[in-house]
């Protein structure tokens, strides 16, 4: 089960990296306006705030690659408190900007959270 957890907690890591370019990278290129449903004017309007985003999302990322490669109690500790982390901030952006977050993100963190939890 440690197994099936550790590449769980791996693919919510690499979704926060993809998330990272879309938002820090491609935010104003034809793939980050399709990925965001953005026209031209609004994309530029919104760069700054998406490339902030997208660096949260960067910090969530380095933190469940650091949960992956520390030891235990820490490794477990860490990726508990991150995953929590990518919930909330699922949970905050269904209710606040698009309920998709809701499975786009929260949902992997909790299966991934669960599967830490039951492997532990």
């Amino acid at each position: 089960m440690e197994t099936v957890a550790n590449v769980l907690v791996g693919l919510v890591a690499a979704l926060h990296l993809y998330i990272l370019v879309m938002e820090m990278f491609l935010w104003q290129r034809a793939q980050g306006r399709k990925f965001h449903g953005f026209d031209p004017e609004m994309a530029r309007a919104t760069a700054a705030m998406a490339a902030n985003q997208g660096l949260y999302n960067g910090f969530l990322a380095a933190g469940l690659v650091w949960g992956l490669i520390a030891g235990d109690p820490t490794g477990f500790r860490v990726q508990v408190f991150f995953l929590a982390c990518v919930i909330v901030a699922g949970v905050y952006g269904a209710a606040t900007a698009n309920r998709r977050i809701l499975v786009a993100q929260a949902l992997p963190g909790a299966i991934a959270l669960a599967a830490v939890l039951v492997a532990r």
